[in-house]
């Protein structure tokens, strides 16, 4: 289990992590989410005990990082798979691993096999591709059979099927009964993922909370409609006071958009007035459209929209 207690790092006049506190629990993923500078990466070399905090602590299963006896036996972590010398294989940067530590070397060909690179265990690390480097880090990380597990954007730079296979394996890690921590840009992962969300912009602690009622929390539903009277039901929507908007279906008919509404309500609505629905669905917010809308005064860098970009323009 990791604590983290009124962790708080300055450098200089910038408050990276403010007086942030959560627990990452055995037996669940945790999803660790941020914009770009919220202090993601910070947090997690805190806790892995390479930044000292300012203030606050970290803690894995009571005792500060540097405390722990046979720490890779403790917590496996992954921040950045590039730390490997390039002219080493990957089956020796994984030995001296596992001889520094008294790990069996056995282990090394059987986290080998887990992530997929027996068959390029004594292949250079130098040239292995982005993909390869992160299996070689999450191979590191599990060397230990570690109770804890600490994984920085694990799934950058690997396809479909390493994103899916990283899914399946940290879910059974934390069936297991470990405590997995896992930091991720990748938003519709993290809702396929994580059990619970730890949230940070600007360095505080924004939203804790399981991931489903992240989601239902802080965006809303709404309600499609399709009928051959749209616009008649469209009327009765205005008259009855609910607010909607008009989209289209992936043929290109034409739909309401009702939010914050029922099935059931605007279903009621609809037979009351004799309008036959063609359509009537919910379609819930993602992750994404939650993350967006509770973040937004806290992303670092503001993008502006596409045609708003100054400089000259064609005439």
């Amino acid at each position: 289990m990791i604590e983290i207690q009124g962790l708080t790092k300055q450098y200089g006049s910038v408050r990276a992590v403010d007086d942030v506190t959560f627990e990452v629990k055995p037996g669940v993923v945790t999803g660790f989410l941020g914009p770009n500078g919220a202090g993601k990466s910070t947090t997690m070399r805190m806790i892995l005990g390479l930044d000292r905090p300012t203030a606050g602590r970290a803690l894995i299963d009571g005792v500060p990082y540097g405390e722990l006896r046979n720490p890779l036996t403790k917590v496996g972590a992954l921040l950045d798979a590039k730390a490997v010398h390039p002219n080493r294989s990957a089956r020796n940067h994984l030995k001296w691993m596992a001889q520094s530590n008294g790990l069996p070397l056995s282990r090394v060909d059987e986290v080998l096999g887990i992530v997929g690179l027996d068959g390029v265990a004594g292949k250079k690390a130098g040239g292995f591709s982005l993909g390869m480097g992160q299996r070689l880090g999450l191979a590191a990380a599990l060397l230990g059979d570690p109770e804890v597990l600490l994984l920085d954007e694990p799934v950058n730079g690997l396809d479909p099927e390493g994103i899916r296979w990283v899914r399946s394996l940290v879910k059974a890690l934390a069936a297991e009964g470990r405590s997995v921590l896992i930091s991720s840009h990748l938003l519709s992962e993290m809702a396929l993922t994580a059990d619970q969300l730890v949230v940070i912009g600007r360095g505080r602690l924004i939203a804790d909370m399981p991931t489903y009622d992240f989601v239902k929390q802080y965006s809303g539903s709404s309600v499609i409609v399709r009928a051959e009277h749209l616009d008649a039901f469209a009327g009765t929507l205005s008259a009855e006071g609910i607010g909607y908007e008009r989209g289209a279906d992936e043929e290109g008919r034409p739909t309401l958009i009702v939010p914050d509404q029922t099935t059931e309500s605007i279903g009621r609505l609809a037979f009351s007035v004799g309008v036959a629905l063609d359509e009537l669905s919910l379609r819930r917010a993602s992750l994404e459209d939650a993350f967006m809308e509770l973040t937004r005064d806290d992303v670092q860098y503001q993008s502006r929209p596409a045609g708003n970009q100054g400089g000259h323009h064609a005439r």
